[in-house]
């Protein structure tokens, strides 16, 4: 799909410094204006069907949509694993006014014997690209059981190698370089550091969730062994997707939120923090990044 980036003209504004020019002149460059081309993010409604029955519309940007409806149903505990899906299709009611299929409507059918969405996981509206709970029929539907546990998960890894995982993040953001408007999510192996699959798109929940339905086409879940890295904050409903794809490490180069410390230390998800150069902050399960350093040690060890 090619609806990725939009090119726009737009209004380049430089503001600069008054002086003298170089033959003892004044010179006036407070502010220049130039006109151009830009490329932005493109953000687009995709209104998820199951078995023909609308779930939700959520904004995104278009592409590896057949991996966001996969990922977002994980999310939700509708499916668990590959063999709980079927098959995905764009629907023909999603054309536009020039009669052009929009890819905007896809429906997604299940597996035999699968049990459709319960009723109480529906929205009310259309789920933003910036918050992937909003519209809930019911608080009580965020709290999500999952399937998988994480805090057996043998993973340990040095905090070196992590370290290294934002760079390799940001290595992959190919549309970010084009729009500098898109989040990413990440996942790796976390014996290897290997980079598994990289998604970016203009909701960081999005994101997410194509990388949770990748795993899910690839007959990967739990992602047991791996961390989950992501460019921006690490929200509840970030480390819920993790927790619900089985991932026992959640990674972000910005902050968490208090209700995401609280459920990773619940779940025993190890929870990083300020993931930037050689520093880092873990709000719970330090004792999964080795050799722990005096700081990580205490007796909050979940």
């Amino acid at each position: 799909m090619s609806r990725i980036a939009a090119r726009r003209r737009v209004t380049r504004i430089v503001l600069g410094e008054s002086g003298r020019d170089g033959e003892g002149g004044e010179r006036d460059e407070a502010m220049s204006v130039r006109g151009r081309s830009d490329f932005v993010a493109v953000e687009e409604p995709l209104e998820i069907r199951v078995l023909g029955k609308p779930l939700t519309v959520t904004m995104r940007t278009p592409g590896h949509d057949i991996e966001l409806a996969a990922g977002f149903l994980v999310s939700e505990g509708v499916i668990h694993a590959s063999e709980d899906y079927a098959t995905a299709r764009y629907c023909g009611a999603s054309a536009g006014d020039d009669g052009l299929n929009t890819y905007n409507v896809l429906d997604v059918t299940l597996a035999p014997g699968v049990a459709p969405p319960d009723p109480s996981i529906e929205r009310n509206f259309y789920t933003t690209s910036s918050c992937g709970v909003c519209g809930k029929a019911s608080i009580e539907a965020v709290a999500t059981v999952s399937r998988y546990r994480v805090d057996d998960d043998p993973l340990r890894l040095g905090p070196e190698l992590l370290a290294g995982f934002p760079d390799a993040l940001r290595a992959g953001q190919e549309v970010f370089d084009r729009t500098g408007g898109l989040h990413a999510a990440a996942l790796f192996d976390g014996a290897t550091g290997e980079r598994l699959v990289l998604r970016e798109d203009v909701g960081r929940h999005s994101a997410v969730d194509k990388v949770i339905g990748w795993a899910l086409m690839h007959e990967r879940l739990p992602l047991r062994g791996t961390v989950l890295m992501v460019s921006g904050r690490a929200s509840f409903e970030l480390t819920q997707k993790a927790l619900m794809a089985g991932i026992p490490m959640l990674a972000a180069v910005s902050a968490p939120s208090s209700l995401a410390v609280e459920l990773a230390s619940d779940a025993g998800l190890t929870l990083v923090g300020f993931l930037r150069g050689p520093s880092m902050v873990v709000y719970s399960r330090p004792d999964r990044l080795v050799p722990a350093s005096a700081e990580m040690q205490g007796d909050s060890t979940r």
